[in-house]
């Protein structure tokens, strides 16, 4: 029986297709790339009002594709809005729970061949865990928590994935310890709210964590997928300190370079706190990557206060900013404030943030030129070896197809963005 995989949203979701992909290859499911599948999954994503309609088309699709195919549909869209999709032909649906039974509820469909919906109060459950057998790419993530307790004003997702909660250190440790002896050179850590890991475990904390994780024999990179500001406290800033497999690269929400904005976006920080911070970690770590996401055309946000967060974002020159204009989500407490913007304005002040993100990349990456910089192959392509350093610089290298996967030292001769241009060391 075949089956495949559509994966919406952040790198949880693609942690948990992942399990869900070894999970029906063990019971005997071939994945296939092309359209035409026996079984269908669609790992949903509501992150933004887009997200929500993409997932809601993707699984119209699905069914147009195959009118006799097993539809599984879950993630956080159904979590949150499972009436929508309860759509004819959907044979399976779940929500944030349950992702890790999904064959046996697919060998329970075959069976009966009576619709399963088995969306649960997703505020009061344990962490489901789940463990990846092998990712198939250099670097491998791992989910290490779920949920999150910070209430944005403009996010539906604690709805969705509920109360912070986190995997038993021990299994961290095992799956790490597994991946690596499988020839991970990399773990990402992921979570919806990784840097709050160990606020459900008492005394054990995201820096116990990271203390026992880069003891892993083997193991060459940890890379944490995103952590706020507030959670970088001293005991983390230590890790860091002392630890090199943890890499040269944070990314590290912003979201508003406004005071005004950032409190009416609930944040739990003013721009004043988060440049202190990023002074500190640039004290430890000179060369650090600090990317960042931020929204444009908030509730309230006037043009002079998005010339504020220019401002901002130009003294603490991040290496690179995923700009997102403001998406409401019904819900939310963003709702209720006054003063929308136009979406004409939205787009004006995307472009604007991209640009300085661009232009600020660049910078980052002049640096290096004429350095030599380690970085490992994830493809190869034209006679070119295409990979990450640990700060996360996109190298391209003329190369051998034999070194993807392998550390490769090359000197950054020029910049063709996106791309460092290195060679091979001799």
């Amino acid at each position: 029986m075949t089956f495949k995989i559509y994966t919406l949203g952040c790198k949880v979701n693609t942690y948990e297709s992942n399990v869900i992909k070894d999970s029906l290859v063990n019971h005997g499911y071939e994945e296939v790339e092309e359209d035409i599948a026996d079984t269908y999954i669609i790992n949903t994503c509501t992150v933004t009002d887009t997200s929500a309609h993409k997932s809601l088309k993707v699984i119209r699709q699905c069914i147009r594709k195959n009118q006799n195919a097993i539809i599984v549909v879950c993630g956080c869209m159904t979590q949150v809005e499972p009436e929508k999709a309860k759509i004819e032909g959907v044979s399976i649906l779940l929500g944030n729970r349950y992702k890790s039974q999904i064959a046996s509820y697919i060998e329970q469909y075959k069976k009966t061949k009576e619709a399963i919906y088995m969306v649960d109060d997703i505020m009061n459950c344990p962490f489901e865990s789940m463990k990846l057998n092998n990712f198939n790419h250099t670097r491998a993530f791992v989910k290490i928590e779920d949920g999150c307790e910070n209430y944005c004003s403009y996010c539906i997702i604690p709805y969705a994935r509920g109360k912070v909660r986190s995997k038993e250190p021990s299994l961290v440790i095992e799956e790490i310890t597994h991946l690596v002896k499988q020839g991970h050179k990399e773990i990402v850590l992921t979570g919806i709210h990784t840097g709050h890991y160990g606020a459900d475990l008492g005394a054990y904390h995201f820096s116990n964590l990271l203390e026992d994780i880069v003891k892993i024999p083997g193991l060459e990179r940890l890379r944490i997928s995103s952590i706020e500001i507030t959670e970088i406290e001293e005991d983390v800033l230590q890790v860091l300190k002392k630890s090199k497999i943890i890499v040269d690269h944070l990314h590290i929400p912003l979201q508003s370079g406004s005071n005004i904005i950032l409190k009416s976006m609930n944040r739990k920080y003013d721009k004043e706190y988060f440049m202190n911070k990023v002074n500190e970690i640039r004290a430890i770590r000179p060369n650090i990557s600090l990317t960042t996401d931020l929204i444009v055309g908030f509730p309230g946000e006037t043009e002079e206060l998005f010339q504020e967060t220019v401002e901002t974002i130009n003294t603490i020159r991040f290496s690179k900013i995923h700009v997102f204009p403001f998406s409401l989500r019904k819900g939310t407490k963003a709702e209720e404030i006054p003063n929308h913007i136009d979406e004409k304005a939205k787009k004006e002040r995307v472009k604007v943030m991209m640009e300085i993100s661009k232009k600020l990349e660049v910078e980052y990456m002049e640096k290096f030129l004429n350095q030599n910089i380690i970085f490992i192959p994830e493809k190869y392509q034209d006679g070119y070896l295409i990979g990450h350093t640990g700060n996360y610089l996109l190298i391209k290298a003329l190369g051998k197809e034999d070194d993807i996967h392998k550390n490769i030292e090359v000197k950054i001769n020029s910049i063709d963005y996106p791309y460092c241009i290195g060679e091979k060391s001799s």
